[in-house]
């Protein structure tokens, strides 16, 4: 998945309900458009927050089926 021309390799079988997982980004619409697309193609359904952690601003999105 490419987010903000970063890419990020994710272990989607270990993508479980419940989990979560950080994506720090400048372009919160844009990653969250990928986020989403990337998602809709596994099937995955999401909630997704924009948050800032340890001072880096980005997208947590959680599996919650």
């Amino acid at each position: 998945m490419q987010v903000n021309g970063v890419n990020y390799e994710v272990d989607w079988t270990k993508f479980k309900v419940g989990k979560s997982f950080f994506v720090p980004c400048l372009d919160a619409e844009e990653a969250r458009t990928v986020v989403k697309n990337t998602m809709d193609r596994l099937g995955f359904k999401v909630k997704v927050k924009l948050v800032v952690e340890d001072g880096f601003r980005g997208l947590r999105i959680w599996r919650v089926e």
